[in-house]
């Protein structure tokens, strides 16, 4: 009789194009029954429950879906439809100046999940992004370098507010990370230029984290990772969630079982910890309160380059802590409202040679940005925001023994509008400014923004953007000289876009004009002033398609950079040693329905970068060999709520150089002696087991992954 008392319901889960959705969750609600689609779109599960019941099916970046149905013992079989949801997506958007003026849907759309399952990237968000167009590979860095600017000139926001130091701490010439995790967000927009006049600090480009909302489903999530471990919950109830997350990262089993070129003491050990509240208030209300705290530290032995023998002892201990808390209300159908208030602390102690030296810089930014809908036609955005930041660097003095101190406050105050108007269906305008003060130098300043969008048809679209973005110098001159001025750029940005059928295809041009620029008054580095200049000009391609293989996603990308500076202490105008002419990638993804697993492959290419010999009398006139990189990782499910996860980096080994460091003083030839920077290894293998328990058995981490 047991038999006839279970239920067995079945069906498809498919998008709003008939093409089927692999893993979605469907959960019989306030039951432990359910499962997950298979790589067709179908689902199978009984139940022994009765009665009146709801059949929810979700899946990331899509509407939920729920259901009343009825249970007695008969089959059923339920055919779905799931929408996406754009404004709500979790996706990472290339937006090419301020082309959101355009339709939404006129993005180049990658979900978040591409973020953590590209291949080479292992889960950071710098990575992910470093495939595609208007970004380069430097991977001594392994920070973002997008058209000819430095790593220093993207800022990063979340939820409109500023992060300082958003990249943990690195030893020397080897590649950092984002301290953000890429599944903390439903949305990711990254600004290669021209972006909104809401946005400030940011000379080359804005990367723009918005989190989630209030979660939807209680579930504890464990990993268990080659370097370390990790534990996560979310707890829900009606109108609030509350997640948080204890990682603990420890390098030195690894290092121990594969040999690096780094000559270790005590390898990166780091404990860190996430937690985020969020609260919806009232009808229209939500309030969202978000925490970071890390630890991390090493110690390493830089050799010498002529007598390698010969060695200097550096150790670094940094402490980080970054909150804000935000609020959004709609006011009524035509106003919105949304304030916020963040805090950055980041502290570096250090040790080199037993001398210490630290440094440490700590800001807050209060923000309150208003939204009118004048009417179905014109949109208006104005906001006010104050940014404060504090920092101070020490070091003792080796003769002396006294410890000397550099220091400076910087209070900015700005202001901005912006109005969107829509001319018709095949015409959008954004114009609006930026009115900034730097109480340190004691001036104001105003910068134009503007961009239009036009589509003649439903072929695709043409856009335009202008903008002209400031930062203040870094804080290594500004500690030494209060007045220097803001550096200064302008970016022309012109592009078309198509997106057809699951596939997109965009083709970009732009020109970057640099202005005050700090240079180096004398040979020491201890005097500076605002005459550097420079540009940036180039091409830009991008093709994806996840329709045309079955089962399969892939996008390729290829940028074209010419850019010179003449700034810091370059004697003439050349070709910084970042900069790469040629840079190129294809990613690929599949799901391998017979094993449950999906397999990622991930290529870069990048033509050789600029390094200066001292031994020859051109500036940066010597070239580093091309760069090359074939990476892969894979996603098994041996149950729908656990996986096992591998990544591997640079399949085919290839010994990638960076560049060259050159002896300060020539041996007795005349010589400089060199030394190669290159990768700590050449490979880098990471394997994770992650567990997921809730009371929905099907759901797990791989969108997170």
């Amino acid at each position: 009789m047991a038999c006839f008392a279970q239920t067995q319901i079945s069906g498809s889960v498919k998008d709003e194009k008939e093409s089927p959705i692999p893993g979605a969750n469907v959960l019989l609600q306030n039951t432990y029954d359910g499962t997950s689609t298979a790589h067709d779109g179908t689902f199978t599960f009984n139940t022994g429950e009765k009665g009146a019941k709801t059949l929810l099916i979700t899946f990331t970046g899509y509407k939920p879906f729920s259901l009343q149905i009825e249970l007695s013992g008969k089959s059923l079989a339920i055919q779905v439809i799931l929408w996406e949801e754009i404004n709500e997506l979790e996706a990472v958007t290339i937006s090419a100046g301020s082309f959101t003026a355009g339709e939404e849907k006129r993005r180049t759309i990658l979900k978040a999940v591409d973020i953590a399952t590209t291949a080479g990237a292992t889960a950071d968000i710098a990575g992910a992004l470093n495939t595609l167009p208007g970004t380069q590979k430097v991977g001594e860095s392994g920070r973002l370098f997008v058209r000819g600017g430095d790593s220093n000139e993207t800022r990063t926001f979340i939820d409109g507010m500023i992060v300082l130091d958003a990249y943990g701490q690195a030893a020397p010439n080897t590649p950092s990370r984002g301290r953000f995790l890429p599944f903390m967000f439903k949305g990711t927009s990254f600004s290669t230029g021209g972006y909104s006049a809401e946005y400030g600090q940011a000379l080359s480009s804005a990367l723009v984290l918005n989190s989630k909302d209030k979660a939807g489903i209680t579930q504890t999530d464990i990993g268990l990772l080659s370097v370390g471990a990790d534990v996560a919950h979310t707890q829900v109830w009606d109108r609030s969630s509350l997640s948080a997350k204890i990682q603990y990262t420890d390098i030195r089993p690894y290092f121990g079982l594969v040999n690096q070129r780094v000559d270790w003491n005590t390898p990166p050990v780091s404990a860190e910890a996430h937690a985020a509240y969020r609260r919806q208030i009232g009808k229209d209300g939500m309030l969202k309160v978000y925490g970071n705290f890390n630890n991390s530290r090493f110690s390493l032995y830089n050799h010498d380059i002529q007598h390698p023998d010969q060695k200097q002892f550096y150790e670094l201990n940094n402490n980080y802590r970054y909150g804000n808390a935000t609020y959004l209300q709609s006011l009524n159908d035509s106003w919105t409202l949304k304030g916020g208030l963040s805090y950055t602390m980041s502290g570096n102690k250090m040790k080199i040679d037993g001398s210490p030296l630290s440094e440490t810089e700590r800001g807050v930014h209060a923000k309150l940005v208003a939204e009118h809908n004048i009417s179905d036609n014109v949109e208006l955005r104005v906001g006010s925001e104050i940014i404060a930041r504090d920092y101070a660097a020490s070091k003792q003095d080796t003769v002396s023994i006294q410890t000397l101190t550099q220091s400076f406050q910087e209070k900015l105050v700005a202001t901005f509008a912006e109005a969107e108007v829509y001319a018709s269906n095949h015409f959008v305008s954004k114009a609006g400014a930026r009115m900034e003060y730097d109480g340190l130098i004691n001036k104001a300043s105003i910068d134009p923004r503007l961009s239009l969008a036009y589509k003649p048809g439903n072929k695709g679209q043409f856009a335009f953007a202008y903008g002209r973005f400031r930062q203040s110098a870094k804080n290594q001159f500004l500690r030494v000289d209060h007045l220097l001025n803001p550096e200064q750029a302008e970016h022309f940005i012109l592009n078309y876009q198509i997106i057809k059928n699951s596939m997109t295809f965009r083709i970009e041009t732009y020109y970057k004009k640099y202005d005050r620029l700090v240079t180096y008054l004398d040979a020491d580095g201890t005097l500076f002033n605002n005459a550097g200049s420079g540009y940036a000009k180039g091409l830009e391609l991008f093709w994806r398609d996840n329709k045309t293989v079955r089962n399969s996603d892939y996008w390729i990308s290829y940028s074209f950079l010419d850019t010179k500076r003449n700034y810091l202490n370059f004697p003439v105008s050349a070709i910084p040693s970042f900069a790469s002419k040629h840079n190129f990638s294809a990613v690929y993804k599949h799901f391998i329905t017979q094993l449950k697993a999906q397999l990622g492959l991930t290529y870069s290419y990048s033509s050789g970068r600029p390094y200066n010999n001292p031994n020859t009398e051109s500036f940066n006139g010597s070239k580093t060999p091309f760069y090359q990189d074939l990476s892969a990782n894979i996603a098994y499910l041996p149950k729908p709520s656990l996986i096992v996860y591998l990544s591997f980096t640079n399949l085919l080994g290839r010994d990638n150089i960076f560049g060259y460091q050159y002896s300060p003083t020539p041996d007795a030839e005349g010589v400089y002696a060199s030394r190669a920077i290159r990768q700590a290894a050449k490979r880098f293998l990471f394997i994770g087991v992650f567990i997921t328990i809730s009371k929905n058995k099907s759901m797990n981490q791989l969108p997170n992954l």
